[in-house]
């Protein structure tokens, strides 16, 4: 296959991967022996067994794109994108290969970083780097910088370049430090950069809007030290700038590092500020328990206050804990470092009464032993079986009490969405079995539980809930409906394994209405009048377009 830049064209790569699913649909032998060639999960498996893969679109496009050298897709469509047309200066060229190499915060724009694809640029066109000591820093090349660090010490200090960088945050900002033929590289370089004289404290005002490249937000600052521990986490790195003097209480190394854990441990060696970072309320995210030991080693307040919202609807980090259902083990953790049991919401309610509202009967079960017995209302004690899936006591609750869920407090009734936003299914389908009203917004963006499992790529809860009543017209906090939480998901996919392409299928069966090219945009489409971009995948379904 042609692997030249000038005849990748995407709606000619796309026809190819709809072709070749029809193939695969039809049982074709030379769409297996592609998908066998290119795909990692067909390699090595028969006719019978890649045909019972039941492979979609996404999985052509993914042998369309390793047929030509990209690892996905994604990538290949990243690529193509950010070509230019013939003619364009080299500036032109150098800017938008730094888009791939620099995150938005640091670039400017809305987009992720690439480095994969590049590296890929890079390789095509050498010279993309050439010239300019910045862009070396970006690279790694090393006799560049040392050559310049000799001819003009300063420099080392002095921020340039396209993106306006000091040479130590573009090194240590670079994503090609997640390559590692190219990670030794830039090692090497920062390392030449603080013998030269570089202030490990070099920092940038973030780019992210509302700031800007000429614009930057001072109040937002990124330092190289949170280049390296909190955007690439790279341990080697985050070592030699602490041990070089870099300060830890850089307000964003700490707090980032935990979404890696790579990098946290020596960072706390250090022994930066964790109060007043949310560093004790990011780590119970997610269920990391050997984070969260090591925070509070290092002094993190179990009972730290919020400062935040939505951290201050909770008002403790026992419970965030709770409200982002972690273990009864976590839970153990942060009582044994001396969190409060005792400790209520801005509302009143009790760590026991909480844990019972998100079906944590376990947790509920630690607090009781730390706490004594509670006596729960009719209205408590039904919220918590519905939220645990109990639907027997649930029943035998609202069968003396048929004015529940009517009765209910509007902070009760939000656990809908929020137990939609957690993946708490069965407690959903209890709820809304029950009477629930379905709307209720909720969660960390405010919106309905359809929204949410949208947003999860959940389509056999999208389409309970809209069996059972729900409106693709649902708003939420972000100004739009469950097309636009479709949109947003389908193209950035927060949650492994969704299936937008299923819950595009419910939304369209319930009453939303098809999706129209945009002629102006052929990427983008007008869905009841509005512009909105989509996944390759589930723009098709929205159109019609089905291979």
């Amino acid at each position: 296959m042609d692997r030249s830049r000038a005849r990748l064209n995407l709606e000619h790569l796309k026809k190819q991967a709809k072709e070749l699913i029809r193939l695969y649909r039809r049982q074709a032998p030379e769409a297996y022996a592609r998908f066998r060639h290119a795909l990692p999960a067909a390699a090595g498996r028969s006719d019978a067994d890649i045909a019972a893969l039941d492979l979609r679109l996404h999985d052509a496009q993914s042998c369309v794109a390793r047929d030509l050298g990209f690892a996905s897709w994604p990538d290949l469509r990243r690529y193509i994108e950010a070509q230019l047309p013939p003619g364009k200066s080299k500036d032109d060229r150098v800017r938008r290969w730094l888009q791939l190499v620099y995150a938005a915060d640091v670039d400017g724009t809305t987009d992720r970083a690439n480095p994969r694809v590049a590296v890929r640029m890079l390789a095509e066109d050498p010279a993309l780097a050439t010239d300019d000591p910045y862009l070396a820093c970006a690279i790694g090349d090393e006799e560049t910088i040392r050559r310049t660090a000799t001819s003009d010490p300063t420099w080392v200090n002095r921020p340039g370049g396209p993106l306006k960088l000091p040479p130590l945050v573009a090194v240590t900002h670079s994503s090609l430090l997640q390559i590692p033929e190219f990670q030794p590289r830039l090692h090497r370089c920062a390392r030449l950069l603080l013998q030269a004289g570089a202030d490990p404290d070099q920092h940038i005002g973030s780019r992210w809007p509302p700031g800007s490249l000429d614009a930057p937000d001072d109040g937002n600052p990124l330092s190289a030290l949170y280049g390296a521990a909190g955007r690439n986490h790279d341990l080697e790195l985050t070592r030699l700038l602490l041990e070089a003097g870099a300060n830890p209480n850089d307000n964003e190394s700490l707090y980032h590092s935990l979404e890696g854990f790579v990098t946290t441990g020596v960072l706390l060696a250090h022994g930066p500020r964790i109060a007043g970072t949310n560093a004790m309320y990011k780590v119970l995210d997610d269920e990391n328990v050997a984070a969260l030991e090591l925070l509070l080693q290092h002094g993190g307040d179990p009972n730290e206050p919020a400062r935040n919202a939505p951290l201050t609807d909770c008002g403790s980090p026992l419970m965030w804990a709770i409200r982002r259902r972690r273990s009864r083990n976590c839970i153990a953790t942060l009582l044994d470092a001396g969190a409060d049991p005792h400790v209520t919401t801005p509302g009143g309610l009790s760590a026991y009464r909480y844990a019972l509202q998100f079906g944590l009967t376990e947790v509920a079960g630690l607090l009781r032993e730390r706490n004594g017995a509670e006596t729960l209302a009719d209205d408590e004690r039904f919220v918590a079986a519905c939220s645990s899936g109990d639907e027997r006591e649930a029943r035998r609750i609202q069968a003396s009490r048929p004015d529940l869920p009517g009765a209910l407090s509007p902070q009760q009734l939000r656990l809908l969405p929020e137990l939609a936003a957690a993946g708490g299914d069965d407690a959903v389908r209890l709820m809304v079995e029950l009477g629930w009203p379905i709307t209720v917004r909720g969660g960390d963006w405010d919106a309905s539980a359809l929204n949410h499992a949208v947003f999860r790529g959940n389509a056999a809860l999208t389409r309970f809930l809209l069996e059972r009543g729900a409106e693709w017209t649902e708003q939420h906090g972000f100004g739009d409906n469950a097309s636009g939480s479709l949109s947003w998901a389908s193209c950035n996919e927060p949650v492994s394994g969704g299936d937008w392409v299923g819950c595009a299928h419910a939304l369209l069966d319930h009453g939303m209405p098809r999706a129209v090219p945009d002629r102006d945009d052929p990427e983008w489409v007008l869905l009841a009048g509005r512009k909105k971009l989509f996944s390759d995948e589930v723009r098709d379904i929205l159109l019609g377009e089905t291979p």
